[in-house]
Formats: structure tokens, C-alpha cells, sequence
């Protein structure tokens, strides 16, 4: 289980993120990350081009990626909710969280909306198709810029 944590309108939100990359495109070192429209924190990256993922280094409390992954931030303070506690970042605004410690400090240089059609028939029909819990919910690619990498000691 990883985080992706942003921070917009003095406010810090986390979710649990399922699928990301990482590798180097344009010569620089990329994480890509993929959020749905319909998420908060889709909202938040869109007015703060930055975020940070957070991955522990043991065992993670489960309720955590729960929590995180089925409650939004418009509706509830999940940072509070979890008694997380919120690092200082290095390179930009928002921080990492001490309790998922290997951070990755990112600003998106690229995003781009998915093209439903251009998804192949069976995953659209299956992930995005009429009467999925998802349905035309499709998702954004983030790919940040690493401007720094670390363990919250």
C-alpha cells in the first residue's frame, strides 16, 4: 500500500493509490501516477502541481489504506482522522507522512486525461463500462518530477 499525498488551499489530503511508475522520462527521474476525475485529489493536484508519495518500510496498519482508499477529503480530514504525522518537505509544498516514511517529493510536468478509446475493449468495458462502479470514471496521468527522495527518520 503507497499514498499519494497533496496539498492545496492550506489543507494536506492522502489516498491510497493502486497502480503508479517509475522510471525516467526525459532524462529525468518520473513518477507517474494515475487519479481518477471524480477524486478530490484529483482536484487538489490540478491547483497544486505537486504531491508526494508515501510508502512504508514495514508492516502498514491497514485501517490506514483503508480509510484512505474509501473515504474522500472533501468529507473528512483522513490526516487527523489516522492520528498521521505530517514531515516538512525538502523541494515543495506539501508534506510527507512519518508513519509511510520513504518519500518521494514530486511537481507534475506532464498530465494527460485517459483516451477511452484508445483503451482496449475488454479492460474499458471491465475498469470504465456501463454499470461498473466506475463507470466513465476514467483516470488522469501525473507524471511528477522526483525533486527529492528520503526516509523520514
Amino acid at each position: 500500500g503507497v499514498l499519494l499525498t497533496t496539498k492545496a488551499d492550506g489543507k494536506v489530503n492522502t489516498m491510497t493509490i493502486g497502480w503508479g511508475t517509475l522510471g525516467i522520462e526525459w532524462g529525468k527521474p518520473i513518477c507517474t501516477v494515475f487519479v481518477r476525475q471524480s477524486r478530490h485529489t484529483k482536484t487538489m493536484l490540478d491547483k497544486n502541481g505537486e504531491f508526494t508519495i508515501n510508502v512504508p518500510m514495514e508492516a502498514i496498519d491497514k485501517n490506514i489504506l483503508s480509510l484512505c482508499g474509501t473515504k474522500s477529503g472533501r468529507d473528512l480530514d483522513k490526516i487527523a482522522q489516522l492520528g498521521l504525522t505530517l514531515e516538512e518537505p525538502q523541494t515543495i509544498s506539501v508534506p510527507g507522512i512519518k508513519e509511510l516514511p520513504l518519500t518521494l517529493e514530486c511537481k507534475v510536468i506532464y498530465q494527460q486525461d485517459q483516451v477511452l478509446d484508445a483503451i482496449d475493449p475488454d479492460s474499458r468495458s471491465r475498469y470504465y463500462g456501463a454499470g461498473t462502479p466506475n463507470e466513465n470514471d476514467y483516470h488522469t496521468a501525473y507524471y511528477g518530477l522526483i525533486t527529492a527522495a528520503y526516509i523520514i527518520e
